[in-house]
């Protein structure tokens, strides 16, 4: 997939040199509107960099199958606070988890198989990152420490999906039924309590959930070892090895608009390795960052094939040149490592190699394995099938000196009253009109979505009431884009259209750019479908 072009603003500079692995910038300075907390200096901060890459070998999670028949108990998660060592040569950091390890459990279920989770909170009472009191439903007039979990891509009933507010505190439980009535797919689970998510996944809670079907199992792609989940994302740590989330400044709103940190984990670890057989392998890759965006791609030596996207597999393999992930996207990718055995193979982000594969000296019984040349059927939704076109726009609010101060959708907060009410099975298109510097990844809950097209705007004229100027003729998705997704990348100055039909559940849901920082202050809001 060629990555989608954006423009060179100052701010899209900041999120490129991000992804190109450029971390020695932060030795010297750091973006605007982010500073080191107060206890903090700039000294104390680590830099990845210095440490030597590929010491630790990549984790893999526990897998939990849930129990199945009428009188299954629920599979039962806690959140805990752990502490546990990132890279061999930086202390033991604490976080917090849906597990023992920083690598939250990965839920193994089958489709059409409900299955009930209960979700446990055993976290400490007080938070141990920068609480923002003045983001919208964070104030001091509600406990320090709340919890909710969604199962991200999952088609559930609103009371077990999640709800910003539906949060639960420390000491406390909640039992959710995923009826998981939908096709084969890398889910992930996350924190979603209202105005504290952004720093309750940074400080650790997100895992991963795959779900299986027949014919998924038909195609007899790689599994079990041969099946590597990669859960990617970034932090800054102090040199004792502790979590640091830079803040604004000001004491009374800490919140920044993007977070960008120095090191890049996986599963847990800075810049890993794993050993590997000279044959096809099948990643499951996750963006679980806060705000980063990776541009992924493998060294020469390798071939590999996109298959799968956020709600399954695609039509057929789609060739990987560089895969733009941004946060909370997937991919289901197949890479052959049998015309590298005995050498090592790095996966890189941008320029920087975040994840060594040694690949073992050739053997005639490792099984060979052709990629499949079609997966699954995608019929394409017609927009003819839409009864309704919804425009959303993309606001941002700066300050006098051009600092972010603000987020919004259609330039409405998420306390306002319900605006969008689709009907239960209806079809509709929603247009992202994107006013603002940055791409926003896009995200609906319950429901899938095929994207339609991407087209350049003149936003000035938009801005200024001169109406909608069309500047090119649409762009068409990515082919690695073209299978059901659930996030979308609207890039700025761009119109990007999608088509969903709101099958599955009545009730009040959400939609949200999936930059926390930006989901955080208030760039979310619900949308409730009406039976």
């Amino acid at each position: 997939m060629k990555p989608i072009t954006l423009p060179r603003t100052r701010r899209q500079f900041l999120m490129q040199a991000s992804a190109a692995g450029v971390t020695a910038l932060a030795q010297r300075s750091l973006p605007a509107q982010m500073t080191m907390p107060k206890a903090a200096k700039p000294e104390d901060m680590l830099h990845s960099l210095q440490l030597p890459p590929f010491v630790d070998e990549l984790p893999l999670p526990e897998r939990l199958i849930p129990p199945h028949g009428a009188h299954a108990k629920p599979l039962r998660i806690t959140m805990r606070e752990i502490h546990a060592k990132v890279h061999r040569d930086v202390p033991p950091t604490r976080m917090w988890s849906y597990g023992s390890t920083p690598l939250a459990p990965l839920i193994e279920a089958r489709s059409g198989e409900a299955t009930q989770v209960e979700w446990i909170n055993e976290l400490p009472t007080k938070h141990f990152l920068p609480v923002d009191y003045s983001l919208h439903g964070c104030g001091h007039d509600v406990p320090e420490v709340r919890a909710c979990v969604h199962l991200h891509g999952g088609r559930q009933p609103s009371a077990d999906d999640g709800y910003p507010d539906d949060w639960f505190v420390p000491g406390k439980s909640r039992v959710c039924h995923y009826p998981l009535q939908q096709e084969a797919a890398t889910l992930w689970y996350h924190d979603h309590a209202m105005g504290l998510n952004r720093l309750n996944i940074y400080a650790g809670l997100a895992g991963m959930c795959l779900v299986r079907d027949d014919a998924e199992e038909a195609l007899q792609l790689p599994s079990g070892k041969y099946e590597l989940p990669l859960t990617f994302y970034d932090r800054n740590f102090t040199n004792d090895g502790q979590l640091l989330y830079l803040v604004s400044g000001d004491p009374d709103h800490p919140w920044v608009p993007e977070f960008d940190g120095d090191a890049i984990l996986i599963n847990g670890k800075i810049r890993p390795f794993v050993q590997v057989e000279p044959r096809v392998y099948r990643l499951r890759m996750l963006n679980a960052a806060n705000s980063r965006f990776f541009a992924l791609s493998f060294a020469d030596g390798v071939t590999a094939h996109q298959i799968g996207s956020d709600q399954g597999l695609l039509a057929a393999p789609v060739p990987m040149h560089q895969l733009n992930l941004a946060p909370a996207e997937r991919a289901d990718v197949l890479v052959d490592f049998s015309q590298a055995a005995g050498k090592t193979v790095h996966l890189k982000n941008a320029a920087l190699e975040v994840l060594e594969f040694r690949v073992a000296a050739a053997n005639a019984s490792v099984r060979s394995f052709a990629v499949p040349t079609a997966l699954r059927p995608v019929e394409r939704m017609p927009e003819s099938e839409a009864t309704t076109t919804r425009t959303i726009t993309l606001n941002e609010y700066l300050d006098k000196i051009g600092n972010s101060m603000l987020m919004l959708l259609n330039r409405k907060y998420w306390h306002e009253p319900v605006t969008e009410t689709p009907k239960l099975n209806a079809t509709e298109i929603w247009e992202f009109v994107n006013l603002t510097e940055d791409t926003h990844p896009m995200h609906l809950h319950m429901v899938r979505f095929q994207v339609i097209d991407r087209r350049l705007f003149d936003v000035f004229a938009y801005r200024n009431n001169k109406g909608l100027r069309y500047l090119r003729e649409p762009l068409q998705p990515e082919p690695n884009e073209m299978g059901w997704k659930d996030v979308v990348q609207c890039p700025p100055g761009l119109i990007t259209r999608i088509i969903v039909k709101f099958d599955g559940y009545a009730g009040k849901y959400l939609y949200h750019c999936h930059i926390l920082e930006h989901e955080s202050n208030d760039m979310m809001r619900p949308f409730e479908v009406v039976a």
